[in-house]
């Protein structure tokens, strides 16, 4: 199978990835609400600064928009991103009568994304990253690097969109597999498989990339 070659050279390439939980579905929620379309580098500094702010979930979502955006404006961020993460907890606490998710572990990856992406701010991606990251379910999240070097690869077709994508990817590979695709491809984006100018000529799939030689012959 064509993504066990993938993932059998990206491993040897960069080291084989394996899923450790580092954070409950909660932290890792807000964490990637706080992500979306910001640096890694803003959104920890923010994520840090909001942990530092409030004692706990229950206090956050007690807060008020500008507070919670006060706290998180030294990473850059702020009001709307504020405002996600305030009505998703309130959503959490009114469905859930607490913050913990760990219940999603026991439905299906579709029934559980589905039940995240009912709270806002919350779309595939930052539903998937909470259920692969937090609970190692077989949850792929795309975003720009994966996308990208898929679609490369010819894993996804050229018109294939970010939202279809993710149950695209996440049945070309078996369950115990995703984990590590998502890390690899993410990898391989950033160090060989750049958005501008990559690194074709060093690149270890490039007899497996039917991009290989149209990138490479790019001035």
């Amino acid at each position: 199978m064509r993504v066990e070659s993938i993932l059998k050279l990206l491993s040897a390439e960069y080291g084989e990835k394996r899923w450790r939980r580092q954070q409950s579905p909660i932290a890792v929620l807000v964490q990637t609400i706080l992500s979306q379309n910001t640096s890694d580098r803003n959104s920890g500094q923010a994520f840090e600064q909001l942990l530092a702010s409030f004692g706990n979930w229950k206090d956050m979502a007690d807060a008020s928009v500008d507070e919670i955006s006060n706290s998180i404006k030294a990473g850059g961020l702020g009001v709307v991103k504020a405002r996600y993460i305030k009505q998703a907890l309130e959503e959490i606490r009114r469905r859930r009568g607490d913050f913990v998710l760990d219940f999603l572990r026991k439905l299906t990856v579709d029934e559980a994304r589905d039940w995240l992406r009912q709270l806002p701010g919350v779309g595939m991606k930052t539903a998937s990253c909470v259920l692969l990251f937090s609970l190692g379910m077989p949850a792929l999240p795309v975003d720009t690097h994966v996308f990208r070097v898929a679609r490369r690869l010819g894993l996804i077709g050229a018109k294939v969109s970010v939202e279809k994508a993710h149950k695209m990817l996440e049945n070309l590979v078996q369950s115990q597999d995703v984990y590590q695709l998502h890390v690899l491809l993410i990898e391989h984006g950033r160090r060989t498989c750049k958005a501008q100018r990559p690194r074709c000529q060093e690149c270890v799939l490039g007899k497996l990339c039917p991009s290989y030689e149209g990138l490479c012959s790019d001035p």
